[in-house]
């Protein structure tokens, strides 16, 4: 079997990864799985810069196709922020970002909002002498901020995204949240490159040794 990195060890998004990516045929890791205990900066100011970055560092490491990400969730009210800082909307000491943002909007009438996810999938460079190769794949809901928290299931922003349908992330069943939300539409677009780039690794030993 094949494997497949993901550049993650956050458990709700490492769980919902494993779900998303069940169509391959390929064994999902974390970094913890292989003893990688690297924490990747994320100064980029776009989605797809950190992305990438993560996937870069850790295929460079692990020498494994690896798939790495950034999302947010974006906020009309809030010039459509917190967007790429969402993972540090609040400090360590300080309420959730969803229980800060909440907060923020107490008396908001205008709750639009959108979850944003941009993936890359990085492969080691077949020549072996340069950088990890990378394609860049994105997804996006739009939705509402709810006026408190709803739903045991998701994580982060999840209680609080109202979807289309007037259910908050967090109360959806795993099966319909993954096919609505902003990773399983992301996921979805990088697949079909994820497929090739894992079968054509199956492939190489046995090319190396017949030749």
């Amino acid at each position: 079997m094949s494997r497949l990195l993901v550049a993650t060890n956050n458990p709700g998004k490492l769980a919902e990864y494993r779900r998303l990516l069940a169509p391959l045929d390929a064994e999902v890791l974390s970094p913890d799985d292989i003893g990688l205990g690297m924490n990747v900066p994320e100064p980029h100011p776009t989605y797809g810069g950190n992305a990438a970055a993560k996937a870069i560092a850790l295929c460079e490491a692990s020498g494994e196709i690896t798939l790495g990400d950034d999302s947010g969730i974006e906020v009309a009210a809030l010039d459509w922020g917190p967007g790429i800082h969402s993972a540090r909307f609040s400090s360590a000491d300080g309420p959730p970002g969803a229980d800060l943002l909440l907060t923020r909007l107490v008396g908001v009438t205008d709750r639009r909002a959108r979850m944003v996810c941009w993936i890359a999938v990085a492969r080691p460079d077949p020549t072996g002498g340069g950088l990890p190769q990378v394609e860049l794949f994105d997804g996006m809901v739009e939705g509402r901020i709810a006026r408190q928290r709803r739903g045991e299931g998701g994580f982060g922003y999840d209680p609080i995204f109202e979807l289309p349908d007037g259910h908050t992330a967090a109360e959806l069943p795993e099966a319909t949240k993954d096919a609505q939300s902003h990773r399983g539409r992301a996921v979805a677009a990088a697949l079909p490159h994820l497929r090739e780039l894992l079968s054509a690794r199956v492939r190489m030993p046995a090319t190396a040794e017949d030749a």
